[in-house]
């Protein structure tokens, strides 16, 4: 399969199973587009008519290129990934990284907030006990194999709402390290509210990534992320955000942010953080019901993919400059990236990885935590639920319709599992509007690497 797409002046073919990325000109592109419908003899002759400056030398030299290519493996390849995916699934399956709900409970009070104001729909706040969260900690050493790097995220609500339970939680987990022969990438979600010179020392200790939520300017931050009373949060967080970037050497976090339907020039918002310092950023697409005033839709996406281009190009500008940064979504391995079944299967939800609340339930992912039907077990206990395991096994860009066909599929792996449940009622479906909107970031990020290229060949 072949992908084709013009962005900021480039005319870009993906070859979708190599990941082998071409910039070309005009007469190749075309021909390219129609290479496996027409004979060579046709495909000359229709290459000759579109660009009549072309001599017959110069049009045989593009086609015997393309056939090269071919040949090369860069062009036109088959994809043999399935029978790779065939063969993991037959391997057991470890867990590597849990996302603990240390805090069902949160001090801001953010419009889209997919758990509820952090509560996930609970009628009190929740707060784990360091007795869950060591239970959880051993559940996952014991479920883990002999995967030696095992991933445990502190999330909510706030998480810093239960610090003294996330120190004692860091604290146990380096505990079994040389024991078992593991060692834990801690890392923490926060709003920043309780981000204090203490925590950030700890974070700098012992969090392998800190994700820091904001969405952007000012107003748009405090429309959609206010205190209970309705005061905004921006000037309260900004100058700690900073500070704490800046004692991280600008590495290992990410601001990141959630832009809606009232910020659909969500670049600005993206630019807005670069210009405050920050050099790690993430702003995504709001996931919610159409009926919310806030949802972004199908009628949207013009906008949005203008805003994504918009992005693009001023990134490829401040490359190599003092202003350059890094943006989540854009950023893209094009040389090797995940392994095959990464690609294939996306974040490991359901299997690999696992959400675990106060009380210690076991949920696929946070997305699933309140959920009846996908609760899986707990950590005292273990996982019950095999059918749950089994589904979320099977759920990879083969068993879905959507996914067989799309260029991004080992870009995307398939979207996300929740998103799909929410919007399609199954898990082995895709969210539409999402996938429209990685697509086209696929494509920026793509854009982004020849124009990287391009400027090392000039120069």
């Amino acid at each position: 399969m072949v992908h084709q797409f013009k962005n900021n002046g480039y005319n870009i073919v993906l070859d979708v199973a190599s990941g082998s990325v071409h910039s070309v000109d005009e007469p190749a592109y075309a021909m390219i587009a129609d290479f496996c419908d027409l004979e060579k003899e046709a495909l000359l002759a229709k290459t000759a008519a579109s660009f009549p400056a072309l001599g017959e030398n110069e049009i045989a030299e593009i086609y015997d290129e393309i056939v090269a290519l071919k040949e090369d493996g860069q062009l036109f390849t088959e994809d043999t990934y399935e029978a790779n995916l065939a063969a993991h699934g037959a391997h057991p399956v470890v867990v590597k990284a849990l996302c603990l709900h240390i805090a069902h409970d949160c001090n801001l009070s953010c419009r889209y907030c997919f758990a509820g104001e952090g509560k996930y729909h609970g009628k009190e706040p929740e707060l784990m006990s360091y007795e869950v969260g060591k239970a959880a900690l051993d559940f996952l050493v014991a479920n883990s194999g002999s995967r030696r790097n095992l991933e445990v995220d502190f999330f909510g609500g706030e998480p810093l709402l239960n610090f003294d339970v996330v120190k004692k939680l860091v604290a146990y987990g380096r505990s079994l390290e040389e024991a078992h022969g593991k060692h834990f990438r801690f890392t923490l979600t926060t709003n920043g509210v309780l981000l204090s010179d203490e925590v950030m020392e700890f974070a700098n200790r012992e969090m392998d990534n800190v994700v820091l939520s904001i969405d952007g300017r000012k107003e748009v931050n405090d429309r959609m992320r206010p205190f209970a009373k309705g005061a905004g949060s921006y000037d309260l967080i900004v100058p700690k955000f900073k500070k704490f970037a800046e004692s991280r050497g600008q590495q290992k976090y990410y601001v990141r942010g959630t832009y809606t339907k009232y910020n659909k020039d969500f670049a600005a918002d993206v630019l807005h953080l670069a210009d405050l310092g920050f050099k790690q950023i993430s702003v995504e697409p709001v996931v919610a019901k159409p009926e919310d005033d806030y949802a972004l839709t199908e009628e949207d996406l013009d906008e949005l993919y203008a805003e994504y281009d918009k992005l693009a190009a001023e990134m490829v500008r401040r490359k190599g400059t003092e202003e350059e940064f890094n943006f989540f979504h854009f950023m893209i391995d094009l040389e090797g990236g995940p392994c095959v079944y990464k690609r294939l299967s996306g974040c490991g939800s359901g299997t690999e990885y696992l959400a675990v609340t106060p009380k210690g339930e076991l949920y696929p992912c946070h997305q699933f935590v309140g959920n009846p039907s996908f609760l899986m077990g707990d950590v005292f206990t273990g996982v019950k639920r095999e059918d749950i395991v089994s589904d979320f096994k099977k759920n990879n860009v083969y068993a879905k319709e959507k996914c067989k066909s799309c260029f991004a599929r080992f870009y995307c792996s398939g979207g996300c599992a929740a998103n799909s449940y929410n919007f399609c009622g199954t898990i082995h479906d895709a969210y539409d509007v999402g996938c429209a909107l990685q697509k086209k970031r696929i494509e920026c990020a793509i854009m982004m690497k020849v124009a990287e290229a391009d400027g090392m060949d000039e120069a």
